[in-house]
């Protein structure tokens, strides 16, 4: 299993522990437990002068998932994993939900409106929230295990494969944005656009050339969208003709390869949009950020015969990856889920207000979202209950456990677990 977390009185971070030993400590009364997910406890006393080892934290960012693992590169042992799925793409649905409201709206009230200020004005570094969540997300957990590990450097992949530094190995600055890793990325997005094969006969497993759909001859541009992959033979037959004329016997790949071409990689894009954003935020930690390639990490996992998965992506990150030694790890899943809404009204389908919502979110000090434990003693649910809460002004609480939702539970039978912090958890 991963190791349990320990700071000492002073809130100190000591090296983590066995769960036995956890236990141990718990039994005997020299520690309470500090937090639940990750789970950590706090010692009664303070350990000022025990020495500790340093550790590792290594990141794999995705669009979806990033991969999250502690590293002792001493002994090569994760110390713990987890795997943090973003709500970017929630996010952008509801921006795109609340735009069309608004613009509805806009059109049914043709009444002058003087022009306001400008306020569309964006700082230097902005992402859209979508983006901006998933670095935010990082970054929280980055200050999180700090708090708790004595985390002494970092690790991230940077980019997928890192042709120039091949090339050149003090490579740095500005000069990541020009020459051959440009090309080699474009190369990537392609593979990975059209599935690595040839978008005309569908050939796997032969090399493969960066194809025009409309021709350059006949005023074919070099964007994205107008490139394709195909093999030699293809490419050769098709030369300068046009796509409709190329594929005019087979009107079901021509109808697929014009809707694919239009279609954006977003995974990939949110990646490289993001990428140096997380970059610049572990750097402002001020401890040293080791950067590696795509490539590093499979050969890493390749070479120690490991699976595949965003965790042990993340503990095969950077050239200083030791031997690793996951036995028993168990990786912590955590869901991002936002901290609410600050909406002060709900609309209906149209787009007008429906009801009005309340603007207290604690009931009895306790919020909607946080995880309780629940002793009934007397009345028609005696029994015990854990899971999460959804509050009500009235003290009558529900509580989503595993075997359902239970109804009409005081919040006097109700004792915290875990607070609500913008995340779920699982193992």
């Amino acid at each position: 299993m991963s190791k349990v977390f320990v700071i000492d009185l002073e809130k100190r971070p000591l090296d983590p522990v066995h769960p036995a030993q956890a236990r141990q400590l718990l039994r005997n009364k020299k520690a309470a437990v500090f937090r639940r997910f990750p789970f950590t406890i706090i010692l009664k006393d303070s350990q000022a002068y025990a020495p500790v080892q340093p550790i590792r934290l290594k990141i794999d960012p995705g669009a979806k998932h990033t991969g999250i693992a502690l590293v002792n590169d001493s002994t090569g042992e994760v110390v713990f994993a987890a795997e943090l799925k973003h709500r970017g793409f929630a996010i952008r649905d509801a921006l795109t939900s609340r735009r069309q409201l608004r613009r509805g709206r806009r059109n049914r009230k043709t009444r002058y409106r003087k022009p306001r200020f400008l306020n569309r004005t964006r700082l230097e570094g902005w992402l859209v929230p979508s983006l901006q969540s998933r670095v935010e997300n990082i970054k929280t957990w980055v200050e999180r295990l700090r708090k708790l590990v004595p985390i002494t450097t970092i690790s991230q992949e940077l980019v997928r494969f890192d042709m120039q530094l091949m090339r050149n190995p003090n490579i740095q600055g500005k000069e990541y944005q020009q020459g051959t890793l440009a090309g080699y990325e474009t190369r990537e997005y392609l593979l990975e656009k059209w599935d690595r094969q040839c978008a005309y006969c569908g050939v796997k497993d032969v090399p493969l050339q960066i194809e025009h759909i409309h021709p350059r001859a006949k005023g074919g541009s070099n964007s994205i969208t107008n490139l394709t992959l195909s093999c030699s033979k293809c490419n050769t037959n098709k030369g300068t003709k046009d796509i409709k004329d190329f594929l005019k016997k087979d009107p079901l790949r021509l109808q697929k390869i014009l809707k694919q071409a239009c279609i954006p990689l977003a995974d990939a894009a949110v990646v490289n949009t993001t990428r140096f954003a997380l970059f610049e935020v572990l750097k402002s930690t001020g401890l040293p950020v080791e950067t590696g390639s795509g490539g590093l990490t499979k050969f890493n996992r390749s070479q120690q015969n490991l699976e595949k998965s965003h965790w042990l992506d993340a503990a095969c990150v950077g050239k200083s990856t030791p031997i690793l030694d996951i036995k028993s790890v168990k990786p912590l899943l955590i869901t991002a889920n936002g901290h609410g809404t600050r909406q002060s009204c709900r609309t209906d389908k149209f787009g007008f207000p429906n009801r009005h919502c309340s603007r207290t979110k604690f009931h009895f000090g306790f919020q909607t979202g946080d995880i309780v434990k629940a002793v009934v003693t007397s009345g028609k649910k005696v029994g015990e209950y854990a899971g999460r809460i959804a509050t009500r002004a009235s003290g009558s609480f529900n509580i989503s456990t595993k075997n359902g939702l239970v109804q009409g539970i005081s919040y006097k039978y109700c004792k915290h677990i875990h607070k609500k912090d913008g995340y779920s958890y699982a193992t």
